[in-house]
């Protein structure tokens, strides 16, 4: 019989790093995969971006409505509870062999802790990474301990999940899947992403990727010093959209706003994929805190600024300028990264985040796992 795994995406973000496993899984005669679409996916406001998923070609997709549109702490707390309601009955009715989740998203909690309740194995990728400036690092840990099998990002992501008490044969090392577009999928050419964009070859490009930080209480607390840094600039800048945490409704007004007054800057609600990359290689510079800028940039040689506490304690490499939330050091810091002397520093840097075969490692555990209670009863090896 084929086993039955059920993969869960919310968002386009940890779509991007599912997207290539998926594909293998799919086509892995083995199994029968199912993809379950909830939270921001299903969001006119985020660009509905579940339909990308049915667009890829992707078969067996299941879409549950449990998003509220809140910019507030309590409304992220009821969307976890409405979504764990409609996730519960999905799940007992699918009752799959496995559950394959990513990274650090608090809405990922809510089918954890249904799979728990039922017994059914998790798959996790991207634990043991760090991010102490949000509350994705306490989530990230939780879903860690709740699941059943591990695939790292780095070395250091791995050695941290086997710290925590995994056993060893559980954890494996596969790298973040998000870098297997840039081996396998095809990305648009420069020529191609200026003109869909209608960017200038001849001035530096800046790709702002900002979201709150929800571990201050306020967590639009660095956000201006941001936009103060920005209104110094002169080079072309696009924005992407933020996540949907408490504060991102107040980002993506003043962008807004700020695009209207600066005929450089552009917003963008949703990037595919493919896309987003091809706009990172024709990029100049990444300014932000979004994992984003930290896990991939480094494939690519590109500067990144990286602003205020979100991003603590990822493990980074030597493309990263890390600054704290004031305009002048923000300002000071997208010159370091745009001058000639920082970009030849870095030209010979590698990814710790590896080589962009995640998905390969991934799909070949999971094909060969057998499904039996050595899976689902853990030992803490502490």
């Amino acid at each position: 019989m084929k086993k039955k795994i059920v993969a869960i995406t919310s968002s386009r973000a940890d779509y991007s790093h599912l997207y290539w496993p998926l594909k293998l899984l799919e086509q892995d005669k083995s199994i029968e995969l199912s993809i379950l679409c909830f939270g921001p996916h299903l969001s006119p406001e985020y660009g509905e971006t579940w339909k990308e998923i049915i667009n890829d070609g992707f078969k067996n997709v299941k879409t549950i409505e449990c998003l509220l549109s809140s910019d507030s702490d309590v409304g992220m707390a009821k969307s976890l509870g409405l979504a764990t309601l409609s996730i519960a009955d999905y799940l007992s009715e699918l009752r799959p062999d496995l559950m394959l989740i990513i990274a650090d998203r608090y809405e990922m909690l809510a089918p954890a802790n249904v799979a728990l309740t039922l017994r059914i194995p998790i798959a996790h990728i991207e634990g043991g990474d760090v991010s102490e400036g949000a509350i994705d690092d306490a989530v990230r840990n939780a879903l860690t301990k709740m699941s059943h099998l591990h695939f790292t990002p780095s070395k250091q992501a791995m050695g941290r999940v086997i710290a925590m008490g995994e056993e060893p044969w559980r954890v494996h090392l596969s790298g973040a899947p998000s870098l297997d577009h840039l081996r396998r999928s095809e990305i648009p050419t420069r020529s191609e992403i200026l003109g869909q964009f209608n960017l200038k070859d001849d001035e530096s490009i800046i790709v702002v990727a900002y979201h709150p930080v929800t571990m201050h209480r306020n967590s639009n607390l660095e956000q201006h010093a941001v936009f103060d840094a920005l209104e110094r600039r002169k080079e072309q800048i696009v924005f992407c959209f933020p996540n949907a945490d408490t504060g991102s409704h107040k980002i993506m007004q003043q962008a807004k706003k700020f695009c209207e007054n600066n005929k450089n800057a552009q917003m963008h609600i949703n990037l595919p994929a493919q896309t987003y990359w091809g706009l990172l290689k024709c990029a100049n510079l990444m300014l932000g805190n979004s994992s984003s800028g930290i896990m991939e940039t480094a494939s690519l040689q590109l500067p990144t600024v990286n602003i205020g506490i979100r991003q603590l304690g990822r493990d980074r490499a030597g493309n990263i300028i890390d600054v704290e939330a004031d305009s002048i050091k923000i300002s000071q810091a997208i010159d370091k990264g745009l001058s000639s002397n920082f970009k030849q520093s870095i030209r010979n840097i590698s990814n710790p985040y590896g080589d962009g075969y995640a998905a390969e490692k991934i799909a070949k555990v999971l094909s060969k796992l057998e499904i039996s209670n050595n899976l689902l009863f853990k030992k803490n090896i502490l």
